[in-house]
């Protein structure tokens, strides 16, 4: 035996050894991506949304358009969509239509003719159209009449576009969902509502046992709609979100902490399910849109980056050098809710007084600010604490409790 052939007869046994014992590490399954797309839902679109669609131009790659309305009570709205800037942007777009669950009836001719028009103006508009998606609350007691609504729409549709539609989880009970499913091209699932103002906007393991439920019941490829916004309940039971409500009083806000569907995004890429494609996030983020997330809140919780909150106090001196303004900022990735309290130790001071949703006091070693009313603070924003006059200037050492 050659020199060359006993190192091989040595190394090749080590090499397959090796190989074994690495071998359950390599073909262990790798987390999957899930494609990521947005709702643009605002009814009236301004400049905030040229600025918002190229923030977000490497977040999401489609964008789903909230383009028209139908109400038992207000009859048709055509949403004033700025195509322009939908063309320009370049990113496939999704027709989204609302169809009101209070509707006696679908009129399907009627329904499809304003679809087809829209769908044409949008089209000689240059919008990158792809598909349509009909968003329709509909008792589950209507699943058969809804069935054929979409049924026909798809024959009245150009064979390019993909039909989608939005689906409860309250139609999980129904015998008739794989049959609409199945009608459709594709479907979006929605997990987030109002079922209690104690568990808010969503409920993780209420939407794990959802979407598993509904991954048995279509054979199409489907998304999850996920909420990035807050809102608020009214006494009388009312919604309040990017709309306010006229003479709504004592709110109740009701929010999603981004941690937990950080969390919630987490298990599902690491226990990838059939036939789930992505995430549809509603909604985009508009600089005015106070209940939405804010565009770094939402990046950070798709991308899994650091989700602590981190405050920071700003100290400015006004033109009497004894008095000072004060403002807490955000200087976190993620929107948070306003901390409870904020101390200022050792400081040397006469007077004080709280603003905006801060009410303050002097103790004998501190400077204190207390919370008197909620509020979201977005990531890089700040909000007025109050003023003090003091003999010496204040220092920037604080305790918070969140």
């Amino acid at each position: 035996m050659s020199l060359r052939q006993w190192i091989a007869a040595l190394v090749l046994p080590a090499m397959l050894i090796a190989g074994y014992c690495l071998h359950p590490l390599i073909s262990s399954p790798k987390p999957i991506h899930l494609d990521q797309q947005v709702y643009i839902w605002q009814r009236v679109w301004t400049p905030q949304h040229q600025k918002a669609l190229k923030e977000s131009h490497s977040l999401f790659s489609a964008l789903r358009v909230l383009g028209l309305q139908i109400h038992p009570q207000e009859g048709i709205r055509t949403i004033a969509v700025n195509t322009p800037l939908l063309k320009q942007d370049g990113r496939p777009v999704w027709l989204v239509v609302r169809l009101d669950g209070q509707l006696a009836r679908l009129n399907q001719p009627f329904i499809i003719k304003q679809v087809q028009r829209t769908i044409n103006t949008w089209m000689k508009a240059g919008v990158p159209l792809t598909g349509i998606e009909i968003d329709y609350d509909a008792p589950t007691a209507k699943l058969a009449a809804y069935q054929q609504f979409v049924h026909a729409l798809r024959k009245a549709l150009p064979k390019e576009l993909t039909l989608s539609i939005t689906a409860l989880p309250t139609w999980l009970e129904s015998p008739l969902l794989p049959t609409l499913l199945h009608t459709a091209d594709t479907s979006v699932l929605q997990v987030h509502n109002v079922q209690s103002p104690e568990k808010g906007l969503f409920d993780s393991a209420l939407a794990q046992r959802w979407l598993h439920e509904y991954a048995g019941k279509t054979r199409h490829p489907f998304f999850i709609a996920l909420p990035a916004y807050g809102s608020a309940l009214t006494r009388d039971n009312r919604v309040e979100s990017e709309i306010p409500l006229s003479n709504a009083e004592e709110l109740q806000e009701l929010s999603v902490a981004p941690q937990t569907l950080a969390d919630f995004i987490q298990q599902l890429e690491d226990t990838p399910l059939k036939g789930l494609q992505g995430i549809v996030w509603f909604r985009l983020p508009l600089a005015g849109d106070r209940r939405a997330w804010s565009m770094t809140t939402l990046e950070a919780v798709i991308h899994h980056q650091s989700l602590v909150p981190r405050w920071s106090v700003i100290i400015t001196p006004t033109q009497d050098a004894k008095l000072f303004d004060l403002a807490i900022k955000n200087s976190g990735q993620i929107d948070s809710p306003l901390p409870q309290q904020l101390a200022l130790r050792n400081v040397e001071c006469e007077f004080t007084d709280g603003a905006n949703h801060y009410r303050s006091e002097l103790t004998q070693d501190a400077l204190l600010f207390t919370r008197i009313s909620s509020q979201q603070l977005r990531a890089g924003e700040s909000s007025p604490l109050g003023w003090a006059r003091c003999a010496k200037t204040l220092q920037g050492n604080f305790d918070v409790k969140p």
